[in-house]
């Protein structure tokens, strides 16, 4: 039993693709508990509230689990207005999504693609 528990975990690990994503909580305070709903090829996958804060931004990570290489769909609605961004597993598979405010009031969504995993300092 012991075994098979163990062989579950190792072709889970090894089998699981996944997309990094990495919200950075706004300083502006007009963005604080601002939803944000993440759509991963077009479903629901989570809701993310940001947190502002009047210091250096902090970053809140999730995995997005994936079934297979390729062209995928990721998707941030903010208020009425969705942001849709096409991304290449395994060629970007670490994300970084940014959140401002412009000067007319309305709400942007931005993001950085990579391959490798973003430093936070």
């Amino acid at each position: 039993m012991k075994k098979l528990l163990l062989l579950l975990i190792v072709l889970c690990t090894f089998s699981c693709k996944k997309y990094v994503v990495s919200f950075e909580q706004p300083t502006n305070m007009e963005l604080d508990k601002l939803k944000l709903e993440v759509f991963l090829d077009k479903k629901k996958v989570q809701d993310i509230n940001l947190n502002a804060t009047e210091e250096l931004p902090t970053y809140e990570t999730i995995d997005l689990s994936i079934s297979d290489e390729g062209k995928h769909l990721l998707q941030v609605k903010a208020m009425d207005t969705t942001f849709s961004y096409d991304i290449k597993y395994p060629e970007e598979k670490y994300i970084m999504v940014t959140t401002h405010l412009k000067s007319n009031g309305k709400i942007h969504v931005g993001i950085l693609k990579q391959n490798y995993k973003f430093r936070f300092q």
